[in-house]
C-alpha cells in the first residue's frame, strides 16, 4: 500500500518545478535575445541602445538568478547559453567603448559562463575588424588583433579538456584571420 497524499504532493510539486522550469526557459531566451542585439548594436555604433539592452539583459540574468536555485533549475541548458552571451555582449561592449573587460564578479557569473563567452567575443571582435577595415579605419584593425593576440595568450594557460575546447580553438582560427587582415591592409599601405 502507498500513501495517496505523498503522490498529490508530488503531482503539485512536479507542477511547480515545471512551471518554474518553462519561466526559467523563457527568460533565458529573453537575456540570450537582448545580449545578440546589444552586440549589434555595438556593430552599427549605436552605443546607447547597446546599452538599454545590455543592462535590460542583466535585470533578466538576475531574476534567472532568483529562479534557479534549485540544482535542477541551474542545470538548464538554456541558462548556461544565456549568460554565456550576456558576458560576450558585456565583454563587447566594454572593448567598444575603450574599457576593460569586466570581471566574473562584477557580471555575477562563475568561470563556467565567463570563459566560454569571453571566448566567444573574439568572433564579434574580427566581425568588427572586418567592419572597420571595410571602412578604413585601420588602426582599428591592428588594435583588435593585438587585443585578440594577448587574449589568446592568456587562454592559452588554460587546460581545455571541457567541453568548451571548441569555442578556445575558434579563437586560433579567428586570430589567423585577423593576422592575415592585417598583412593585407600593411601591404595596401605599402602600395
Amino acid at each position: 500500500m502507498f500513501n495517496k497524499t505523498l503522490f498529490t504532493q508530488l503531482r503539485k510539486d512536479f507542477d511547480k518545478f515545471d512551471k518554474s522550469r518553462e519561466n526559467l526557459i523563457a527568460l533565458s531566451r529573453s537575456v540570450l535575445k537582448k545580449s545578440k542585439n546589444s552586440i549589434h548594436a555595438c556593430h552599427r555604433g549605436d552605443l546607447m541602445g547597446a546599452k538599454k539592452l545590455l543592462d535590460s539583459a542583466k535585470l533578466g540574468a538576475n531574476k534567472i538568478r532568483k529562479l534557479a536555485k534549485t540544482a535542477h533549475l541551474a542545470t538548464v541548458g538554456a541558462v548556461e547559453d544565456a549568460f554565456e552571451e550576456y558576458v560576450e555582449a558585456s565583454c563587447f561592449f566594454a572593448y567598444c567603448n575603450g574599457r576593460a573587460l569586466p570581471s566574473p564578479k562584477s557580471l555575477n557569473v562563475d568561470m563556467h559562463s565567463y570563459l566560454p563567452g569571453i571566448c566567444d567575443l573574439v568572433g564579434e571582435l574580427f566581425r568588427k575588424a572586418m567592419n572597420d577595415a571595410i571602412k578604413g579605419n585601420y588602426d582599428s584593425v591592428f588594435k583588435i588583433k593585438d587585443f585578440v593576440t594577448d587574449l589568446y595568450a592568456e587562454l592559452m594557460q588554460f587546460d581545455w579538456r571541457s567541453a568548451h575546447r571548441r569555442k578556445f580553438d575558434s579563437i586560433k582560427y579567428n586570430l589567423e584571420k585577423l593576422e592575415d587582415l592585417c598583412v593585407q591592409l600593411k601591404l595596401k599601405r605599402m602600395g
